[in-house]
C-alpha cells in the first residue's frame, strides 16, 4: 500500500514548525535575559554612589598638590629626600629660633669659610703638587629671571583682582572667609614669630597630606558630615543676619 504524499508533506511541515518554534523560544529567552541584565546593570543600585572628597576634589591628592617633585616631597614618595628637606628646615629653625643666630651673620660666616678654604687650596696646590680647585663660572640666565618675574606678576595681579572683587561687595561669603582667615593669622602672629609660623606650616605640609592619603577613606565621611553641618549653620546665619544687611550699589550692578 503506497503512502499518501499529502500526509508526508504535512508531517514535514509540522516538524519544521516545531524546530522554528524552538529556535524562537531560545532567541526570546536569550533576549529577555540580556534585557534583564542590561536593566540590572543600568539600575540605580548598580551605579556606585559618588564618594565625597575634601574640598570637592576629583583628582588624586598628588595632582592637587601640583604634581612633580614638590608633591613627591610632601607625600614622601622618596623618604630620603623628604626626610633630608625636613631635617634641613628643622636645623635652620633651631639655628635661628632656639640658638638666636642671625641670617646675616650666618651668610657672612659661610662666605668667610668658603673663600678662605678655596684661597688656601689654590695657593697650597703648588707646594703639594696637586691641581688647583676648578671654580666654575656661575651666571644666572635671563630666561630664569624673566620667568620668575612673569610668574610673580600673574600671581600678584590675580591676588589684586580677588581683593578688588571682595572689597567691591560682590561676594559676601568670600569677604567673611578672608576676614576670618586674616584674623586667625593675626592671632597666630601674636603667639609666634614668622619663622616659627613658617616652620609649623612646613611641618604640617610634610605630615598632614601623607596621613590623609593613607586614611582618606576614614577621614572623608567625617569631613562630609562636618561640611553638611557647616552649610546648615551658614544657612541659619544667612537667614537671620546676612539677609538683613543692606547691599551696596555694586551688588546689583551687572558687569559686561
Amino acid at each position: 500500500m503506497a503512502d499518501n504524499p499529502g500526509e508526508k508533506e504535512s508531517a514535514v511541515e509540522s516538524v519544521t514548525e516545531k524546530i522554528t518554534e524552538k529556535f524562537h523560544d531560545h532567541d526570546s529567552s536569550s533576549s529577555s535575559s540580556d534585557s534583564e541584565n542590561e536593566k540590572s546593570s543600568s539600575s540605580p543600585s548598580a551605579v556606585k554612589p559618588k564618594i565625597y572628597r575634601i574640598l570637592g576634589r576629583e583628582r588624586p591628592l598628588h595632582k592637587v598638590l601640583g604634581g612633580g617633585k614638590p608633591a613627591d616631597i610632601f607625600l614622601w614618595r622618596n623618604k630620603k629626600i623628604s626626610g633630608g628637606v625636613l631635617g634641613v628646615v628643622t636645623a635652620i629653625w633651631v639655628l635661628f629660633e632656639l640658638l638666636e643666630y642671625h641670617l646675616l651673620s650666618l651668610v657672612c660666616h659661610i662666605l668667610i669659610f668658603s673663600l678662605a678654604t678655596l684661597f688656601l687650596w689654590s695657593n697650597a696646590s703648588t707646594f703639594i703638587n696637586k691641581s688647583p680647585p676648578q671654580i666654575p663660572e656661575v651666571s644666572i640666565p635671563d630666561e630664569i629671571i624673566l620667568g620668575v618675574a612673569s610668574a610673580l606678576r600673574v600671581e600678584i595681579n590675580g591676588a589684586l583682582t580677588i581683593l578688588r572683587d571682595i572689597a567691591s561687595g560682590k561676594d559676601l561669603k568670600k569677604f567673611l572667609a578672608v576676614i576670618a582667615g586674616l584674623w586667625l593669622v593675626s592671632i597666630l602672629g601674636g603667639c609666634c614669630n614668622f619663622l616659627t609660623l613658617f616652620y609649623i606650616c612646613f611641618v604640617l605640609l610634610h605630615t598632614v597630606p601623607v596621613l590623609y592619603e593613607k586614611y582618606e577613606d576614614h577621614v572623608d565621611p567625617f569631613a562630609e558630615k562636618a561640611h553638611a553641618e557647616i552649610k546648615k549653620q551658614y544657612a541659619v546665619f544667612d537667614a537671620k543676619v546676612l539677609s538683613k544687611i543692606p547691599r551696596g550699589p555694586l551688588k546689583d550692578k551687572k558687569f559686561a
